[in-house]
């Protein structure tokens, strides 16, 4: 009696819960991923952002497998049989963005702690990976292909060693389907020669030397000469996992990325670096990198910056120093990208700071383009495959109805990623066309 009792009771909890399920199926679920593509296809009348300076008008793109064959003018000779063309004249065709520097999926909801997984117990992580944390179900992603960004590169926050980056597509089943590059780099958090505390009695900022610096510069100098040993050791035993992590840095095949805003510390950090031989650096932050261009130029050191739509940390410094930041560095002959940094789901808003760094500078919106596709991708390491629209690369690319630099422009109609067609549904969507019906729009 108590099995057919036990029975019967599961049989109840299984119902409950198969309604339970049924009834959230029509709600906030993310759209299946992009089918690979199966036949060539061919937009035609576009005009064509290749993301290195040039523009085609009237254009034609084609692509097949997910490679693209063919970028020219409309008048070139194409084979379209067998192939699926998509007219998309007086609309824009530009190369996928690409988000540095953020925590998208590996965080949701900033309130609710189990979806944060971008921050590790302890000062010391480069082991831990963003690779394996990514998810590829955040209601996130997609309204980030509706900017039309593409990849991003998921990043660890916290510590002194924060661990090491990966390199996502932002379409796929699971973080195997998504990667496009593992474990580009590991991040580190240089001490900066100043530190501020804010008094919430009276409001006020106040600012001194950072007593702990050294310290701090004294556990990387320890940590880095343990590495480098490491490093050089043919078949170290036992395996330290953590100086394991960081053997790619000393093979000059990863990124050492360095938080550093201030000038001094971005000049002590890349010469801390190089003391190891590391030859793959790049400053994240940089605030205060128009002070150091000729350094920056001649160690040819990438530059990361933070969020350009913010006023400047210097009360002397010009109010729109961060807007024309890009096109100084940019001038300057440093390789720049834009980032929003750490905020996950503010990053959709990426493809309209390198708009604002075109209105504020002498770069044109070409260029702007470039620092949010073509660098990174360099940076990245992964410009044989993203960054710009040329026969041979992963067909990876955004159609808008206007410039996808400018919100008023940034319409976007279609999305390829390696040239499965993606579907453009995502929460925010759906929470319009509810609330829409509801009040009666039209």
């Amino acid at each position: 009696m108590k099995t057919k009792k036990y029975i019967k009771a599961t049989s109840g909890l299984l119902s409950m819960a198969a309604i339970f399920c049924l009834n959230f199926a029509g709600y906030a679920q993310n759209p299946a991923p992009a089918k690979p593509q199966t036949k060539p296809i061919i937009l035609t009348g576009g005009t064509i952002h290749l993301g290195n300076g040039q523009v085609i008008e009237n254009g034609i793109i084609s692509f097949d497998k997910g490679i693209i064959t063919q970028v020219a003018a409309s008048g070139a000779t194409l084979d379209r049989s067998n192939s699926e063309v998509i007219d998309v004249k007086g609309k824009h065709i530009f190369p996928g963005i690409i988000s540095m520097n953020t925590t998208v999926g590996i965080q949701e909801i900033a309130s609710v702690r189990a979806t944060l997984d971008y921050n590790e117990v302890g000062e010391i992580n480069p082991h831990v990976r963003a690779l394996v944390a990514y998810n590829t179900d955040s209601e996130v992603i997609p309204t980030l292909r509706n900017t039309g960004i593409l990849l991003s590169q998921a990043v660890p926050q916290g510590g002194i060693i924060s661990g090491s980056s990966s390199v996502f597509y932002s379409d796929g089943w699971n973080w195997e389907d998504a990667v496009l590059k593992k474990d580009d780099g590991i991040w580190i958090n240089w001490p900066p020669f100043l530190s501020s505390s804010f008094n919430y009695e009276d409001f006020s900022v106040s600012v001194k030397r950072n007593e702990k610096r050294q310290e701090i510069i004294d556990v990387f100098r320890s940590t880095f000469s343990q590495a480098k040993a490491y490093a050089e050791t043919a078949k170290p035993s036992p395996v330290n996992v953590r100086l394991e992590a960081m053997r790619d840095l000393f093979k000059g095949t990863t990124n050492l990325y360095i938080r550093a805003d201030y000038a001094k510390d971005i000049i002590e950090s890349v010469k801390f670096a190089q003391e190891f031989g590391l030859k793959k650096i790049v400053i994240v932050g940089g605030d205060q990198s128009n002070k150091v261009t000729a350094f920056l130029k001649d160690n040819q050191i990438p530059v990361i910056l933070n969020p350009l739509h913010r006023l400047p940390n210097g009360t002397d410094d010009d109010v729109y120093l961060p807007y024309e930041l890009p096109g100084i560095l940019a001038k300057a002959g440093v390789k720049v990208a834009i980032t929003y940094a750490d905020e996950w789901w503010r990053t959709r808003n990426l493809a309209f700071l390198a708009g604002t760094s075109a209105g504020f500078s002498d770069v044109t919106p070409e260029q702007a383009l470039q620092f949010i596709t073509k660098n990174p991708a360099e940076i990245l390491g992964v410009e044989q495959y993203v960054g710009t629209l040329e026969k041979g690369k992963q067909a990876s690319l955004v159609v808008t109805t206007g410039d996808m630099l400018d919100m008023r422009g940034n319409a976007v109609q279609m999305v390829f990623i390696k040239g499965g067609k993606v579907n453009l549904d995502d929460k925010q969507k759906r929470l319009y066309e509810k609330y829409k019906e509801k009040y009666g729009q039209k």
